[in-house]
């Protein structure tokens, strides 16, 4: 038995007309997109245009320029060595491969050099720069930076070289994933889109108590209340 029609039949329409919404949200009418496809472009366009860290960066990495280091580490496979190996000797390092493993020989400040020059090139979306740089595909190449230069840390903070660890560290987690992760999205201030970033947040607001409301309005129409 429905104890308050008016109120029961209330939150019924509310929540079809949530439905309806979230229905056309997933429609693909945003540009071809659907509504959170579109959205989740817009705030990873806008997060791009303020992480651009690369210059600040290679000021810092500017300062290693001449500290010569030698490590040792290994890569997933022998193919992934070859492919990494190239990295280096692009930065002016000297390398040995032995299957997987790698010893290389060069100069932190150069080798960080080459390396935010390829993260540069991504972060613009200049892919082809970098494959043909080293002759294979553009994002493997930063996924190769990434895993060497995580190895290179470790190796660097077992010989005690801490400072150098610390760029190495720096330029993996600032330039290398960002340009990685970002990669085909173009950038945009959020001052230019400032309106739809505006409408979205209080759309979210406000479709989120529609539900919440429509619900209540149910339930208390149905008869059932809270009680302590």
């Amino acid at each position: 038995m429905i104890a308050n029609k008016k109120e029961f039949y209330g939150g019924v329409g509310m929540m079809v007309a949530f439905a309806v919404v979230l229905i056309i949200i997933f429609m693909p009418i945003f540009g071809g997109k659907n509504g959170l496809d579109y959205l989740d472009n817009l705030y990873n366009c806008i997060s791009k245009g303020s992480a651009y860290y690369i210059p600040k960066v290679k000021k810092e990495a500017d300062k290693f320029v001449g500290n010569s280091v030698t490590v040792t580490f290994k890569m997933a496979d022998e193919t992934q060595a070859g492919q990494t190996a190239l990295l280096f000797e692009k930065g002016g390092a000297s390398v040995t491969t032995s299957g997987a493993e790698l010893k290389v020989t060069g100069d932190v400040g150069k080798i960080l050099e080459n390396c935010l020059a390829d993260a540069d090139s991504m972060y613009h979306n200049k892919g082809e720069e970098v494959s043909s740089k080293y002759g294979y595909e553009e994002r493997q190449v930063l996924y190769n930076w990434w895993m060497a230069a995580k190895a290179m840390d470790k190796a660097l903070k077992k010989q005690k070289l801490f400072d150098e660890a610390k760029i190495v560290a720096l330029v993996v987690m600032k330039a290398v994933e960002s340009s990685y992760n970002y990669y085909k999205i173009e950038p945009q201030k959020i001052g230019d889109r400032i309106g739809i970033v505006i409408f979205s947040l209080i759309f979210y607001v406000i479709y989120t108590l529609w539900y919440g409301f429509a619900i209540l309005f149910m339930f208390e129409g149905w008869g059932l209340k809270l009680s302590h």
